[in-house]
């Protein structure tokens, strides 16, 4: 492996453009939406050789043709193009194209999951809660808990900020101040800034120090 980190960049891209120097060679480069989840943290970005990626983009040079799996930051870093049907984007579009790529593979990711937790044991609410999240739809104080305290039970990672919480009724506030103090900051993760404000000033309190257990 070559030592340096611009010198592995150079010796991976350099050979596979026609341009000569980096910032040339970069400029023949674009992502055009292509992405893999490999489901665990195991691969190498194969620009930069950083390990333990779980996503990659395919990048694609329109000059030789050849192809590089590398990861989001490397896109972003070399300021290479990114494509959406033939337009190249502005960097900050790009920034945006990327994290929305990324945030779908993600929920794509945690909805297989949730199916695999919920065919080894099925849970009515978690089956209530994955119909509604597959549809995009804000989950109620007792789905977000038991969501996330079978996620975390069986290891696997996820945003809290992909989940929105309904608390449109007053009901719904009312369980989520019914909850014991482990439960609620799950719920509480998910929750915007404004509902945290919300919360507070209707006496429902944050995270805390506690013993943690489940629903």
């Amino acid at each position: 492996m070559t030592d340096s980190y611009p010198a592995r960049v150079r010796a991976n891209i350099l050979p596979r453009s026609n341009a000569q120097t980096l910032p040339e060679a970069f400029a023949e480069w674009a992502w055009t939406g292509g992405t893999e989840d490999h489901g665990s943290a195991s691969e190498t970005c194969e620009l930069c050789e950083q390990e333990s990626l779980r996503y990659h983009f395919e990048i694609h040079n329109d000059h030789t043709f050849a192809t590089l799996r590398v990861g989001s930051t490397c896109i972003l870093r070399w300021q290479m193009g990114v494509q959406v049907n033939g337009k190249r984007l502005s960097q900050a579009a790009a920034k945006t194209a990327i994290n929305d790529a990324l945030k779908r593979m993600q929920r794509a990711a945690c909805i297989r999951a949730l199916e695999a937790v919920l065919a080894a044991e099925p849970n009515e609410i978690l089956q209530s809660a994955l119909v509604a999240y597959r549809d995009g739809k804000a989950l109620t104080p007792k789905q977000i808990n038991v969501v996330f305290w079978r996620l975390d039970t069986a290891g696997i990672e996820y945003n809290p900020s992909f989940f929105k919480v309904d608390l449109r009724k007053e009901r719904r506030w009312d369980d989520l101040r019914a909850m014991r103090p482990f439960q609620r900051d799950n719920v509480w993760k998910a929750m915007t800034s404004a509902q945290r404000a919300s919360a507070m000033r209707r006496g429902i309190s944050g995270p805390a120090t506690h013993s943690f257990g489940s629903p």
